[in-house]
């Protein structure tokens, strides 16, 4: 027999991808008839059945759909157990339906908030990821503001042990559909110009409620589709619809020379085949396979959960 090492070792790092659940306080529903939370909820229960143990759990932005404290409130309640039965650090990205105060005060504990914007750095065992807060108060379409832009210029002026992902809500990529334009992010090239040559090696994003992928300066950028509702990319060229369907979450596996995102739908589907975890290491140890572990320093205990969470923010 002859034996073979795979191409790739296990990843070194792997982030779970969710955006754009708008929730509402009182667990309303959207347009009467979506139960953002409740497919929210679907969302754990059914990633949590694969055994998966991410080392952070990415929210970029559109948590609440109207700003809500309660609706802050009720996210912390679904994802919290999660990431602590998970071992998961929680990140939060601001969206243009989120409100600065009440995203300060109900995620990260401010005591006294302000409207400055929400950026912030995490160590995620070697891996860095900076959240940039894209939103423009008042309004749907996203920019970045010079003192920002310089905020961020500084901190990837040094790299990180394992590189940077930044997360953000407006994705800097062409949409698809043509009224996305009204609610873009706005003067790009200023972000290029910092993005370009620095140790990003992933821009993730949502908002556009449809999986989507591009670069950017260089940077592939991924787009995770939404919890909530999503957009129909099959209609009549020119128009939008929303749509009660097609949900998806992104999962984020960071190897020494690649990021990978991959596209998950929600929902059960008739199975074909099955074979179980124990088959498979079977199967490829018959046939003379080795998939080496990476190389990465061991996660650091979280404070936790339902205290303030910790990064730095300007």
């Amino acid at each position: 027999m002859n034996s073979r090492t795979a191409e790739y070792p296990r990843p070194g790092h792997f982030l779970l991808h969710i955006s754009d659940t708008h929730l509402l306080a009182g667990g309303r529903g959207l347009y009467d008839r979506v139960s953002s939370e409740t497919h929210l909820r679907t969302l754990f229960d059914e990633f949590e059945a694969s055994g998966a143990r991410p080392d952070a759990i990415v929210f970029t932005g559109d948590l609440a759909d109207k700003g809500e404290a309660d609706a802050y409130a009720r996210i912390r309640r679904i994802v919290e157990p999660v990431a602590e039965n998970l071992g998961a650090q929680v990140i939060w990205v601001m969206g243009n339906h989120d409100d600065r105060r009440s995203f300060r005060t109900e995620l990260f504990g401010e005591v006294v908030p302000s409207d400055r914007s929400v950026d912030r750095v995490y160590d995620v065992a070697g891996l860095r990821v900076i959240t940039l807060d894209s939103t423009v108060p008042g309004h749907h379409y996203g920019e970045i503001s010079s003192d920002q832009l310089d905020w961020l210029a500084e901190e990837l002026s040094t790299d990180a042990e394992h590189g940077t992902i930044l997360a953000m809500h407006h994705p800097p990529v062409p949409s698809v559909l043509d009224l996305a334009v009204s609610v873009e992010l706005r003067d790009q090239a200023g972000l290029a110009e910092v993005v370009e040559g620095s140790d990003i090696r992933s821009i993730i994003a949502g908002h556009l409620h449809y999986s989507s992928t591009a670069t950017f300066a260089g940077v592939p950028v991924s787009v995770a589709s939404a919890t909530c509702y999503t957009q129909d990319l099959n209609v009549p060229v020119g128009g939008t619809r929303g749509r009660d369907g097609a949900r998806a979450f992104n999962l984020i596996h960071v190897y020494p020379s690649t990021v990978l995102h991959s596209v998950v739908p929600l929902g059960e589907f008739p199975a074909l085949e099955y074979i179980d975890p124990s088959e498979s290491a079977r199967r490829l140890a018959n046939a003379g396979f080795t998939i080496t572990d990476a190389a990465r320093r061991p996660r650091v205990p979280e404070t936790p959960l339902l205290a303030p969470l910790t990064g730095a923010s300007v």
